[in-house]
Order: structure tokens, then C-alpha cells, then sequence
């Protein structure tokens, strides 16, 4: 009873030696060089860019010179017949066109093609062919969405139905974007900044939306817009709007490459979204057949590697 009330001591049982610790694998602060990739990455719009186009016919059809009459006043050397059966379809100033007078007395002028005997007018394939409204009119509104005037704002000052605005600006991308490449191309730049953008991000920065609240809205709707621009002369090279996905980043790249010189690789400025890496790669690299290490074996695979003046 006692023993029970008054419990001696248990015996101590020696605690193990502490384990000294091994010291902690330090990393590696030299940069490793480039392993390469195995092969070189698929490119949607490097494919369809080096499809077949159709090509126009080698023998040109015969010019056409008026011998009788009077000379011709009205000069239609900057059009061609659209008609896709006419053998002058797409050449330009061939003589084949002839001006016809100004339909129901309206402001612009119609042709003929005295070959297929159509009839067309000179606005045909512009954003003013089909309108009521004047040319004027037309470009000052473009000019105005240009500049950075919203859709709404454009209307309200000059009188306009948004709607209508909307519809011309839709018109109006088309020929734009064909202007822009035929104009913007062989371009010589040193920087190339990478970025893309979310609109949120104003509402974020003047404080009218929060950060989560930001992020639950990218979640469900992640449409970016993705800029390449030259930082110094602050040229747009290319702007796109998509997810925010490797695919994108390929086209984004690809339209990059189209528009500088094909001997120019300057330094491209990203914000670390890792698929840059790869689309880069893609469109600045080249195959690269490694040396063999051993006297005997196979040789090794040839890898894909980025060009020496990539930066």
C-alpha cells in the first residue's frame, strides 16, 4: 500500500545520441546550358502559312488598247473585273474596264468590263460600298476608334447609332488588317516586350473591384489581350486577344516573325509565362546534330536549338 501511495522513481532509460544532420545540398548558382528538345514544336500558323495558295495564271491575257474614239477621261487603271469567270479577273489597269456613268445619280461610279460585260461599282470590296453615308463621315469615325474614343462616345458626337459605328468598325478590320501586313513587314527592331493583359485590371487599379474578386472573374472568363510591342519606338507588332494558353502564344510569336526581317532577333521581354519559351524556340531555332561521344555507338539525335543571337 505504501508503494502504491509512494511510487519510487521508475528507471531512467538512456536517450538515443542525436543523429548529427547532414549539411543541405546547395543548389547550383551556375546557369546549365540548354538541353535543346528532341524535336521542334507544332506551330498551327506556320502550317497553314505554307499551304499551297492559288496562284494567278502565267500567260497574261491580251491588253486591251482603244483604237477608235475619243480619249478615255476616266482612269480605271487601279481596278480589275470581278467577275471569277472573266479571263481579266485580278490584273489591274489591262484596259478592260470602262466608266459607265453614275448610277440613279448616286455619288459613286460604275464600270464595265466590255470583255465579260459586268457591271460593277468602283467601291465594290471597300467599307463604303453599300452606303448611304459619306466618306467623310465614314473616316472620321474610324479615325476617332483609332485614337482610342469608344463606340458609344463616337456616336454621341457625331450623331450616329452605335450600332451603325459597331458594323463599320467590323467592316472596316478587314482591310486594315490587310493594309497592316502589306505595309508592316522587314521590320529592324533591338527589344521586343511580351505581354498579355486583361481588361479587369483598370477596374482593379481604381480600386472599384477587388484583387479575389478580380481573380473569380479570370476564372471564369480568362480572355486576354496579348501586345508585342517595340518598347523604344513604341510600334505595335502585334495585338491578339484569346486564353491565355500555349496556342496563343505560338500565334502571338508567329505574327511577331512575320512582321520583322527574317535576319532580325532581337531581345524579347516576357513576364515569365513559361510558354514563351517553348513558342519562341519554335520560330527562332534550328536543328542542331550533336557531336558523338564515344568513338563507337549510334550517333545521337539531332536536337532543336535556339539560334546564337537569341536573347
Amino acid at each position: 500500500m505504501l508503494h502504491w501511495v509512494w511510487p519510487s522513481d521508475r528507471p531512467t532509460v538512456p536517450s538515443p545520441l542525436p543523429q548529427p544532420r547532414l549539411p543541405r545540398r546547395k543548389r547550383r548558382c551556375e546557369p546549365q546550358p540548354f538541353a535543346g528538345l528532341t524535336t521542334k514544336p507544332h506551330c498551327d500558323a506556320c502550317e497553314h502559312a505554307t499551304a499551297p495558295r492559288p496562284q494567278a495564271p502565267s500567260a497574261p491575257p491580251p491588253r486591251i488598247v482603244p483604237t477608235r474614239g475619243r480619249h478615255r477621261q476616266v482612269d480605271t487603271s487601279t481596278h480589275f473585273c470581278p467577275n471569277p469567270d472573266c479571263a481579266y479577273r485580278g490584273w489591274v489597269g489591262w484596259g478592260n474596264l470602262r466608266a459607265n456613268g453614275h448610277p440613279n445619280g448616286g455619288p459613286w461610279r460604275q464600270l464595265l468590263c466590255v470583255v465579260c460585260h459586268g457591271y460593277f461599282l468602283e467601291t465594290l470590296g471597300t467599307i463604303f460600298h453599300g452606303k448611304r453615308a459619306s466618306v467623310e463621315l465614314i473616316e472620321r469615325v474610324i479615325a476617332c476608334l483609332a485614337e482610342g474614343l469608344g463606340i458609344r462616345g463616337t456616336a454621341r458626337v457625331f450623331e450616329v447609332d452605335p450600332n451603325t459605328v459597331l458594323q463599320w468598325l467590323v467592316e472596316a478590320a478587314e482591310p486594315l488588317r490587310a493594309f497592316s501586313q502589306r505595309v508592316l513587314h522587314d521590320v529592324q527592331v533591338r527589344q521586343v516586350q511580351l505581354d498579355e493583359l486583361f481588361a479587369l485590371l483598370s477596374a482593379v487599379k481604381a480600386g472599384e473591384v477587388s484583387e479575389t474578386e478580380a481573380i473569380a472573374r479570370l476564372e471564369r472568363s480568362p480572355q486576354w489581350v496579348w501586345v508585342a510591342m517595340d518598347p523604344e519606338s513604341k510600334l505595335l507588332l502585334a495585338v491578339d486577344v484569346g486564353a491565355r494558353t500555349f496556342t496563343m502564344a505560338q500565334r502571338v510569336v508567329h505574327q511577331v516573325a512575320q512582321v520583322l526581317a527574317p535576319d532580325c532577333a532581337p531581345l524579347f521581354l516576357t513576364d515569365g509565362f513559361r510558354e514563351y519559351l517553348t513558342a519562341l524556340l519554335t520560330h527562332y531555332g534550328q536543328g542542331v546534330s550533336l557531336p558523338r561521344r564515344q568513338t563507337a555507338g549510334p550517333h545521337p539525335k539531332p536536337r532543336w536549338m535556339p539560334l546564337p543571337q537569341l536573347l
